[in-house]
């Protein structure tokens, strides 16, 4: 049997990852519980990390530990994938060895090509296109506090960044509506904007995309790589700033979340997150507790003697 692999929210069905969801909630309840489960005891995870991570290393790290198996973490300082060993090669000899890899890189195209390779379950941490673990965290976030979120507004505000393109993507399978605002020329992609239709908005004016919206979400203007870009993303992006006053413009029970790092001062006013509001504290959390249900998903738990 081929490896499921996961590179996208696509890769799943709708049920699918409203099961991933409902069952981070139930390894998130366990875990405050004190409760012990390891259903991968003795497997392990490689991660290769091509971009910085805080939140992406501690969340599969400490959950692969919490359900019994290790983690590796790899880079392309300590690999011969940094000094030009082809990705198919290493995908061949670390799914022989291994029995999951999570990516975080820049190419989708590693994503893919190493999946292609691969005999175990490839996983995608981040890449310039996509953000999948991340929605799943957001969509974990929504449900434990508002409950199910087919059928309401959500706005995304500032890039169409790879998180923009993945809250495309969820908005097909999750069955909501998305506003994107953003500055023209910095749209998601022109192919995810076809295959959602009218599920998607684009729109210029920030206050238009959140009017009533019940979660509104953002990221930072410049991200890992466009370094060079980032004095004229500050000037054109400026409007876009999501402060209290634009939530004031959202529905009464607005979640905001943010995928974070953040640049306070910037893509969100200084005190936005200590605002009532916000939920991202848990969000970050929920990275844990949905990634754990989706390890528990893709990786063959070990026999039992």
């Amino acid at each position: 049997m081929s490896a499921r692999h996961f590179l996208s929210l696509m890769d799943c069905t709708p049920q699918e990852l409203n099961s991933l969801v409902r069952r981070g909630i139930e390894l998130k309840d366990l875990r405050e519980r004190g409760i012990l489960f390891e259903p991968l005891k003795n497997r392990v995870l490689g991660m290769i990390f091509e971009k910085a991570s805080t939140r992406t290393r501690l969340s599969f790290e400490a959950g692969m530990i919490q359900l019994g198996g290790q983690a590796i973490f790899l880079s392309p300082r300590d690999t011969q994938l940094g000094r030009g060993e082809p990705i198919s090669d290493s995908a061949i000899v670390m799914s022989r060895m291994l029995d999951a890899v999570m990516i975080r890189t820049f190419s989708h195209a590693t994503l893919t090509e190493f999946a292609a390779n691969s005999r175990i379950p490839v996983i995608n941490g981040l890449s310039d296109d996509l953000h999948p673990c991340q929605l799943l965290a957001d969509m974990q976030t929504f449900q434990e506090q508002r409950g199910s979120i087919a059928g309401k507004t959500v706005a995304w505000v500032g890039d169409g960044n790879n998180m923009c393109n993945t809250y495309i993507e969820a908005a097909i399978q999750f069955d909501f509506q998305l506003r994107v605002a953003c500055p023209e020329g910095y749209e998601p992609k022109a192919e995810l904007l076809a295959l959602a239709g009218d599920r998607v908005r684009i729109l210029r004016d920030p206050h238009e995309a959140v009017a009533g919206a019940q979660l509104v979400s953002t990221d930072v203007w410049a991200s890992m790589g466009q370094e060079d870009e980032v004095q004229a993303r500050l000037a054109t992006f400026r409007p876009y700033q999501v402060d209290r006053a634009l939530l004031d413009a959202a529905a009464e029970d607005v979640i905001f979340l943010h995928c974070l790092p953040a640049h306070r001062g910037e893509e969100i006013s200084e005190d936005l997150l200590d605002d009532p509001r916000s939920a991202a504290w848990d969000q970050a959390e929920n990275r844990l507790h949905v990634q754990k249900a989706l390890l528990e998903f893709l990786v063959e738990p070990a026999h039992r003697t």
